[in-house]
C-alpha cells in the first residue's frame, strides 16, 4: 500500500498504445450500454428514448473523462490505477440502477440518489488525479480548474433532477449534463486540453464504437430469447449481422483518415480536434448503434412471439431508422471536425435513413431490417466506388 502512495503518475509517449487496464474499463461500459438497451426495451416510446440517450451521455462522461486521462499518464500503475478502480465501480454502480432511475412514487427516489453519488465519485477522483498529475503543467491545471468549475455547477441540477424525479427530472438532468459537457468545451476553447498520443486517442475512441456496435448483435439474443428459432428470425438475425457490419465499416474508413490528420496535427490544435470530432462527435455514434441495437430487439421479440407478418411499430421504426440517421449524422460531424471534408453522400446519407422511416413503419420487422441493410450495403458501395474514382483520378 505505501508504495502505491509514493509512485509518481508515468506520462506517456507520442506512441502510447490502449492498455489491458483500459480495455478492462470498457467491459464496465459494456455492461453500462446492456443496461441502457434493457431500460428502453422494457416500456418502448419517446420519453424512454430520451430519458435513454441521457443515461447514455452520463455514462459517456463518465468513460470518456478517464480516455483523456489515460492519454495524458499510465492509469494501469500506482496511485491512478488503484483511483481508476475505484471510479471503475463507481461507473458499475450507475450501470445497475439504471432501470429504476425514473420510477415514481415512494422510495423512487433512493436509485436516483446513488446514481448521483455514484457520479460524483467518478467525477471527483477523475478531478483530483488530474490535479495530481497537472502539478507541473500549468496550462493543464488551469484547463481542469475550469472543467472542474462547470461540472459543480451541473450537479447542482442533477441532484435536484434526483429528488424531484417525474418531467422535472427529465428536465434538470438534460440541462445538467449538457453543462457538464458543455464545459469541457469550453475549457478546451480557453486553455487547450493537451493530446499526447494520437493513436492511443483514435485507438481508445475506436474500441468504443465497436463495443457499442457488438450491442446490436446481443440484443439479437435478448429478442429471441429461448424460443425456438425459426427460419425468419434467423434471416433477421444475419440482417442484423450485415447491418452491423456495414456500419462498423463506414466508421472504420473514416477513422482511418480522422487517425492521420489527428496525428499529423500538434499542440492546441490537436487537442481541439481531439475534443470535437472525438469526444463530442462520436456521442451521436453511440447514441445511434443503442437505437439500432434497441429496434433489432423489438423486431426480433415480435417474431419470436410469432408477429411476423405485424407492421412495425413507430419506437422501433424510429430506433431502427432513426438510429441509423444518427450514427450516419455523427460519422458526418466527425469528419467534418477531423479532416474538415465530407463526401455528398455522407452529408445526404442521415436524411435518406429519415426518408426510409415512414417506410419502414408500414413493413413487418423482418422486411423493415431488410430495407435498412439494402440501403447501408448500398452506401457503402457506393462510398467505395466514389473513393477508388478518386485515387484513379
Amino acid at each position: 500500500m505505501g508504495r502505491i502512495f509514493r509512485s509518481r503518475p508515468v506520462v506517456t509517449a507520442e506512441t502510447h498504445r490502449p492498455t489491458l487496464f483500459e480495455v478492462f474499463f470498457d467491459l464496465v461500459l459494456v455492461f453500462g450500454l446492456i443496461r441502457v438497451t434493457t431500460f428502453m426495451s422494457e416500456q418502448p416510446s419517446a420519453v424512454t428514448l430520451v430519458r435513454g440517450f441521457l443515461v447514455l451521455m452520463l455514462l459517456w462522461n463518465s468513460w470518456l473523462v478517464y480516455a483523456w486521462l489515460g492519454n495524458y499518464v499510465r492509469i494501469d500503475v500506482g496511485l491512478i490505477r488503484a483511483g481508476v478502480t475505484v471510479a471503475m465501480a463507481a461507473v458499475f454502480l450507475i450501470a445497475l440502477v439504471i432501470p429504476e432511475t425514473w420510477e415514481t412514487g415512494p422510495g423512487s427516489t433512493k436509485p436516483r440518489l446513488i446514481l448521483v453519488l455514484a457520479y460524483g465519485v467518478v467525477r471527483l477522483i477523475q478531478f483530483a488525479l488530474f490535479y495530481w498529475v497537472a502539478a507541473d503543467d500549468p496550462r493543464l491545471l488551469r484547463t481542469v480548474r475550469l472543467y472542474a468549475l462547470t461540472t459543480a455547477l451541473s450537479w447542482i441540477p442533477l441532484a435536484l433532477g434526483a429528488v424531484f424525479g417525474g418531467t422535472a427530472q427529465l428536465l434538470l438532468w438534460a440541462l445538467a449534463l449538457i453543462i457538464d459537457m458543455s464545459g469541457g468545451v469550453f475549457a478546451l476553447l480557453v486553455s487547450g486540453w493537451p493530446v499526447r498520443s494520437p493513436g492511443h486517442f483514435g485507438e481508445r475512441h475506436g474500441l468504443v464504437v465497436i463495443i457499442a456496435l457488438g450491442e446490436s448483435l446481443i440484443s439479437v439474443g435478448a429478442g429471441i430469447g429461448t424460443r425456438m428459432i425459426h427460419t425468419p428470425t434467423l434471416v433477421a438475425a444475419l440482417l442484423t449481422l450485415a447491418v452491423t457490419v456495414c456500419l462498423y465499416w463506414l466508421y472504420s474508413a473514416s477513422a482511418a483518415n480522422a487517425g492521420q490528420a489527428l496525428t499529423t496535427d500538434s499542440g492546441l490544435h490537436r487537442g481541439f480536434v481531439a475534443g470535437n470530432a472525438y469526444s463530442v462527435a462520436h456521442l451521436p455514434l453511440l447514441g445511434g448503434t443503442i437505437y439500432v441495437a434497441l429496434g433489432v430487439e423489438e423486431v426480433l421479440a415480435a417474431m419470436a412471439h410469432g408477429k411476423s407478418h405485424e407492421t412495425l411499430h413507430w419506437i422501433p421504426a424510429i430506433a431502427l431508422f432513426g438510429g441509423t440517421a444518427l450514427y450516419l449524422a455523427g460519422r458526418a460531424t466527425f469528419l467534418v471536425l477531423s479532416v474538415r471534408c465530407v463526401r455528398p453522400e455522407q452529408f445526404l446519407a442521415p436524411g435518406v435513413a429519415l426518408l426510409l422511416l415512414p417506410v419502414g413503419r408500414y413493413l413487418p420487422g423482418l422486411a423493415a431490417l431488410g430495407l435498412l441493410t439494402a440501403f447501408l450495403v448500398a452506401l457503402l458501395s457506393y462510398e467505395a466506388w466514389a473513393r477508388r474514382s478518386t485515387q484513379v483520378q
